[in-house]
């Protein structure tokens, strides 16, 4: 037992004499930070919102969520609210705009025999509805729903995550693979405004949105893997 624990003692203070981080000079933690300056601002985020997290009071359960891009879209929300009218026809365009969505997924795979926006979009909108109904969030207050927005008849819906935002992502990604810079430039615009009226109307929290696109970037990269994966077992 002395010689096992004499032997682990010896093992440990090798690992400690040759731990990467005491080779460290000021010219290389210098040099860390002028070339790789993006992972030096998410340690210094990390580090802020670990204070945040330990300094901040949590929310009573009786209270609404806090949003902040409710906060920021409060003025567009009373304009919206004391005009029926332009929320009907910004829901409105808004269903166009998701019809835009699943034509092109759609198109890409009937007409162009290219299924990899339309297996990510299945890989997406299979994860949504198993995510928003393992964990239902509560609707907005002040939400201004309409009959002409998507799903059309002011249904039901799952609000995590936004299926609009990253079938718009998956879409305009494939766009960008052939190179269709323009349109996939008014999806990305587009995208936004979306964004923007589902913060102003209520019909999402921010991190619906967030992980919406969030989550057409990972199922397009999966979807992208599946193709190659099923490549390979064709050439062997």
């Amino acid at each position: 037992m002395k010689k096992s624990s004499s032997s682990s003692a010896k093992n440990l203070c090798s690992c400690l004499c040759n731990a990467h981080f005491l080779k460290w000079r000021a010219g290389d933690i210098w040099s860390v930070a002028w070339h790789h300056p993006v992972p030096c601002v998410f340690a210094a985020s990390l580090l802020f919102f670990m204070m945040v997290e330990y300094t901040l009071h949590m929310l009573p359960p009786t209270a609404p969520p806090f949003d902040l891009g409710f906060i920021a879209t409060t003025t567009l929300h009373r304009l919206l609210e004391s005009r029926p009218a332009l929320n009907t026809i910004l829901a409105g365009l808004n269903t166009v705009f998701v019809v835009m969505q699943t034509t092109y997924i759609l198109w890409t795979w009937l007409m162009e025999g290219r299924p990899r926006a339309m297996i990510s979009a299945l890989f997406m909108f299979t994860c949504r509805g198993m995510l928003g109904y393992a964990t239902q969030l509560p609707l907005p207050e002040g939400f201004l729903g309409s009959g002409a927005d998507f799903p059309v008849g002011n249904v039901s819906f799952f609000l995590f995550y936004s299926g609009h935002v990253a079938a718009s992502v998956i879409a305009s990604l494939d766009m960008k693979r052939m190179q269709r810079w323009e349109l996939a430039y008014t999806f990305d615009i587009l995208n936004v405004l979306q964004v923007i009226r589902l913060l102003s109307t209520r019909g999402h929290y921010t991190i619906d949105l967030a992980v919406g696109i969030g989550a057409g970037i990972l199922f397009d990269s999966l979807a992208g893997k599946y193709e190659d994966s099923k490549k390979k077992e064709k050439c062997h």
